[in-house]
């Protein structure tokens, strides 16, 4: 190698072993010291579901959407349905968003920001769902003024994005100390209860193509927030493939970046700090690969090398976490083990792809946004190896999808009923 190439190459080495080691020990302090005891518990259920309306959002896939508002549990009986186009579902009232309703925000916070003006609610909380969203083990919610539930994607046909799910999964163990930051890091808008009056109070009405996180930074902004995190691990579609799935990272990536202006000086370094080293998160793999096919061109130091080593095997740990999520029953995800590697390119890839070349989908000014990759409930069944034919159709919410699916590596802060 040129000495110019070898210097380049060890600079490098050691930025992203720098920004990584960081980014690593943040991360084990959050899901191991401040995630503590943060997950909402049985006896905090402040709510039960007379307290609840549900509004599952969508362009128009209306056999996803039935499989959603059939998974509601039976208790909840005001379930809505903000659609861009007249669909037909049995067991919730449907509103069509008019195509002359403007307002700032696009996309699916037009929508949000109509069915807030246009849609009744004298509930406490509406509990926002996505449309391929399966409600499972929902009992209520504790009093807060939002409610982040977890999630737990299903495989729908591609075994590589579900697999990149899986890690995915593992990492979101951070969510438990979310509570914990004046600003929490991020929301999953498809499984998110918001308390009805803060939603009034500060409309969904922005340009952002992340609404759930930009709605919790702003509410953040505005008051003392109460969040906390409900782990009842609602289902939802995995991507359908690894393309589609790079192109959701990307937004993700661009929507969260366009977002942080929001924040304080602090959480704006944070923020930074996060979105590099996700983007450069690819490189982890590559790096300690690298340590272990041409050592001679690594930097020779022993902090470095044992050091890279380490982050490499808590990439396979964070694996591990989100394998247990599906043990005993969907036991396909053992495979994400000794795929860590790849997986971690992939699950990252559109992150670096979008901080190369930005997602500016939130200056395009159509009202409504192209309809998702969505997979039909009735061919995650043939595909679904632990799914019967009717499985969505025959599922109370109230329980879970997958009988006896989703060890936690702790328990679940609310069991699921006895079955």
């Amino acid at each position: 190698m040129l000495p110019g190439l070898s210097t380049l190459f060890v600079f490098l080495a050691w930025t992203v072993f720098v920004l990584y080691s960081v980014s690593i020990l943040t991360w084990l302090v959050q899901v191991f010291v401040l995630g503590r005891n943060q997950l909402v518990s049985e006896e905090d259920l402040a709510y039960g579901h007379d307290d609840v309306q549900v509004r599952i959002l969508t362009i128009g896939a209306e056999a996803v959407v039935q499989a959603t508002v059939d998974s509601v549990p039976d208790a909840v009986e005001d379930i809505h349905v903000i659609a861009e186009r007249d669909i037909e579902i049995d067991g919730a009232t449907v509103h069509v968003v008019p195509e002359e309703f403007d307002c700032a925000a696009r996309h699916k916070g037009r929508a949000l920001e109509w069915a807030r003006r246009e849609v009744s609610c004298t509930r406490e909380h509406i509990l926002y769902l996505d449309e391929d969203t399966i409600v499972q083990n929902f009992q209520g919610l504790p009093d807060a003024d939002v409610v982040q539930i977890t999630e737990k994607p299903l495989y729908t046909g591609s075994l590589l994005a579900f697999l990149c799910e899986t890690f995915r999964i593992g990492y979101q163990y951070e969510q438990r100390s979310f509570g914990w930051f004046t600003y929490p890091l991020y929301a999953w808008g498809g499984g998110v209860a918001i308390r009805k009056s803060l939603e009034d109070e500060l409309t969904w009405d922005v340009e952002t193509i992340t609404e759930d996180t930009n709605f919790v930074w702003r509410a953040a902004e505005s008051r003392d927030l109460d969040f906390r995190v409900l782990n009842l691990k609602f289902r939802n579609q995995a991507p359908p493939s690894v393309r589609g799935m790079f192109r959701q990272r990307r937004r993700w990536f661009a929507g969260t970046q366009h977002a942080s202006g929001l924040l304080p000086g602090r959480y704006k370094l944070l923020f930074g700090f996060r979105l590099i080293t996700w983007a450069m998160s690819p490189l982890i793999p590559v790096l300690s690969l690298l340590l272990l096919a041409v050592p001679q061109y690594v930097p020779e130091s022993t902090l470095y090398q044992f050091g890279s080593l380490g982050l490499f095997g808590v990439l396979f740990f964070i694996t591990l976490l989100g394998t247990l999520v599906y043990l005993p029953r969907e036991r396909v995800t053992l495979l994400a083990l000794p795929l860590t590697p790849l997986l971690v390119v992939l699950n990252t890839a559109g992150a670096l792809w979008a901080l190369i070349s930005p997602v500016h989908t939130f200056a395009v000014t159509e009202k409504v946004a192209p309809a998702p990759e969505h997979v039909s409930p009735r061919e995650i069944e043939r595909v679904h190896p632990k799914l019967e034919p009717g499985a969505f159709e025959h599922h109370d919410g109230a329980d879970r999808l997958i009988a006896d699916g989703g060890v936690d590596a702790e328990d679940d802060a609310i069991p699921a009923p006895q079955e």
